[in-house]
């Protein structure tokens, strides 16, 4: 059974840091492309970072230089470092696993993790 387990979100003023963890279970953790998502009140989720199997780094162009994204294989746990967080990030989170078998796409998602920044 695959588990994408959040933490770390909260309750930050705005230009405070806050940093998530994801911790996996049931998958082969360094096999999968990890990736942070998020979703705000009545907007539709929107792509954060990724991080493929072997390293390398995506991000949406906002958060670029804000936000960074990285990997413990040897956790599996996948982390985001939020700094100068502004009320636009308010959001709920969603830690994502995707990987191709074959011609398949595989995708899990974790149950999210409120990050709320005061202004």
């Amino acid at each position: 059974q695959v588990q994408l387990v959040e933490s770390g979100g909260g309750l930050v003023q705005a230009g405070g840091s806050l940093r998530l963890s994801c911790a996996a279970s049931g998958i082969i953790f360094s096999s999968y492309a990890m990736g942070w998502y998020r979703q705000a009140p009545g907007k539709q989720r929107e792509l954060v970072a990724t991080i493929t199997s072997g390293g390398i780094t995506t991000y949406a162009d906002s958060l670029k230089g804000r936000f960074t994204i990285s990997r413990d294989n040897a956790k599996n746990t996948v982390y985001l470092q939020m700094n100068s967080l502004k009320p636009e990030d308010t959001a709920v989170y969603y830690c994502n696993a995707a990987i191709r078998i074959l011609t398949s796409p595989h995708n899990y998602w974790g149950q999210g993790t409120q990050v709320t920044v005061s202004s």
